[in-house]
């Protein structure tokens, strides 16, 4: 089984386009996992049918008894993130701001605090016509984004047997959840586009996979928008001994499928013709069949 993700160097590129793409004609028995989990948005393209819902706990933060506080203050002296406010005459911890550090629970003379799991997300399993589908949602102000990506490639591996592909949806950027997205992966295909920073945060993204020994591909969307920054990013891949896998045109098409929501291979189009040659180079290069 081969294990590959779709990732980028910087948000905005068409990388979960692609993904939902490469999924609705891969034509190979295939678990699909979205690791995008601050904005997952390959849902949106593949329409799945919820199965399971679990809670997602990350870190550990402070929670104050009430019957044991005498009210000293404190804990809130010793608080570097502001995490310990007052409401309604007494000491609380502010979730959003609590970084678990624990200082809290330590310097309390009364051992009124503790550290208990904080509920941050929620990870779901689908099932769409293409696979199951392993995905979450991060609740907005939580941390811990990196575990969370661990835990839907869990689920994903536990989903997939008899299968011939994982098939990952990334984050953008380069920081902990594209880590924790890329370990363990056969491959990565990275999607950029002809501009500036794109190219710089190619180079950057390129830089932290091969410290994780992965194939790395690359495809260009909209690579006709600009040709010459194009040229320069075949340049640079070349030079690195790195294969464009494909180029996908700018195309209204996918504009029109996304708003449909649907993956813009199911119209007929420029898009989908780039994008079936991508398919086809990809899959042939990693055995895929």
């Amino acid at each position: 089984m081969i294990k590959l993700a779709v990732i980028s160097g910087k948000g905005g590129t068409g990388k979960t386009m692609v993904t939902a793409a490469l999924a609705d004609i891969g034509g190979v028995p295939q678990v699909l996992a979205d690791c995008d989990v601050e904005a997952a948005n390959l849902s949106l393209l593949l329409k799945p049918r919820r199965i399971s819902t679990e809670e997602f706990r990350g870190l550990e933060v402070g929670r104050i008894d009430l019957d044991i506080c005498t009210d000293c203050g404190i804990c809130e002296s010793h608080c570097r993130f502001g995490a310990i406010v007052r409401r309604d005459d007494d000491w609380a911890v502010d979730t959003l701001h609590c970084e678990g550090c624990g200082v809290c629970a330590y310097v309390c003379p009364m051992g009124a605090i503790e550290m208990v799991p904080h509920v941050c997300g929620e990870i779901f399993t689908s099932e769409t016509d293409r696979g199951y589908l392993a995905h979450a949602r991060l609740f907005p102000g939580s941390g811990n984004s990196g575990l969370l990506v661990v835990e839907v490639k869990k689920r994903a591996v536990a989903l997939s047997e008899g299968a011939g592909l994982i098939l990952a949806d990334g984050p953008p950027g380069i920081g902990c959840p594209l880590i924790a997205t890329v370990s363990g992966m056969d491959a990565v295909l990275a999607v950029t586009e002809p501009g500036v920073s794109a190219l710089h945060d190619l180079e950057r993204l390129v830089t932290v996979c091969r410290r994780f020994g992965l194939r790395i591909f690359v495809v260009i969307n909209r690579f006709d928008l600009a040709e010459e920054i194009c040229a320069k990013i075949e340049s640079y891949c070349e030079a690195e001994g790195i294969r464009v896998a494909g180029k996908i045109p700018f195309d209204p098409a996918v504009v029109e499928s996304v708003r449909a929501g649907q993956p813009v291979t199911r119209t007929e189009s420029a898009a989908t013709d780039a994008l079936r040659a991508l398919k086809d180079t990809l899959f042939a290069e990693l055995g895929i069949s």
